[in-house]
């Protein structure tokens, strides 16, 4: 029987499905393992703009949708908010396929009274909403540069080293890349304020980030963005009392997988008394993450 770790609600992003950047295989056993009374699938779940330009639809990618779908026939209200790579899903807003609801845009209330205006976040963005041309050969580059990050990672692993991200290195020195980061953030913040939100959560740019209290709009405003699936494997999470924190996917899945490596062996073993067989996991912030929500 398989160990899963109960959230009240879950939100990942920009999955890029159909791309071979796509961390798939990961984000099939962190599905796995996990359960939840809402999952938020926060934009570019399917890369479209790499499909049309390639075909690529490995067998890891169905394991992904088989998972979203399994959590929604097991109960789980499946919200899928299209980004600018599936922005074509959008004409089917109000839509249900399979137990997954096409929205727009869609708002949560946290356990503790909190509403949160939920989007990708592209339409915030100058250089998608103005300049589509360079929007795409920015993708393109970028989708290179992950290409080149994974065999170098490659590499890095067979020489003991651990997992090293070039395109977070280079968006934490290059300036301009830094001031892009920071106006994207302030224009969801001043957005979720102007529409009487106590917070926003969104993707898009592929950097977890949590920040606290911003003042907009006489309001008191919070940042999530959950991350992606292409490098930094993270998500967002809901807890029963409505405290929000990003999670180290990968971290969390290898933690399940030692416990289990743990528990056969003391199944093997002198019987442990019940209460020590399972522990919850331990959750890892990201680094790019200011710190949790309390």
């Amino acid at each position: 029987m398989t160990m899963r770790l109960k959230y009240r609600a879950i939100f990942i992003s920009d999955l890029h499905l159909g791309s071979s950047g796509s961390r798939a295989a990961d984000l099939a056993s962190f599905l796995k393992r996990v359960d939840c009374e809402h999952l938020y699938l926060v934009g570019d779940v399917i890369d479209m703009w790499r499909l049309k330009q390639r075909w690529y639809w490995p067998e890891k990618h169905n394991r992904v949708i088989g998972r979203i779908l399994k959590l929604a026939k097991r109960g789980t209200r499946v919200t899928f908010i299209p980004g600018n790579h599936d922005e074509h899903a959008r004409q089917y807003a109000g839509l249900n396929f399979g137990g997954v609801e096409v929205k727009r845009e869609a708002s949560h209330l946290t356990a503790d009274g909190r509403r949160l205006l939920i989007t990708h976040g592209d339409q915030f963005d100058l250089v998608v909403k103005h300049a589509r041309l360079l929007s795409v050969l920015g993708s393109w580059a970028y989708d290179t540069m992950v290409v080149f990050n994974t065999r170098l990672n490659w590499v890095r692993q067979k020489l003991g080293m651990n997992y090293w991200s070039l395109s977070n290195f280079l968006k934490a020195k290059v300036k301009k890349a830094c001031t892009y980061i920071a106006q994207f953030e302030d224009t969801l913040i001043d957005e979720a304020g102007r529409r009487g939100f106590d917070g926003v959560v969104c993707g898009h740019i592929h950097k977890a980030e949590i920040r606290r209290g911003t003042p907009s709009h006489q309001r008191s405003v919070d940042y999530f963005n959950c991350g992606d699936w292409v490098e930094s494997c993270t998500a967002l999470v809901e807890h029963d009392d409505g405290t929000l924190q990003l999670i180290d996917g990968i971290a969390f899945v290898e933690q399940f997988r030692e416990q289990r490596r743990e528990l056969r062996e003391a199944l093997e073993g002198p019987p442990l008394p019940r209460e020590a067989r399972f522990r919850e996991p331990s959750v890892i912030p990201t680094p790019a993450s200011k710190g949790t929500d309390a």
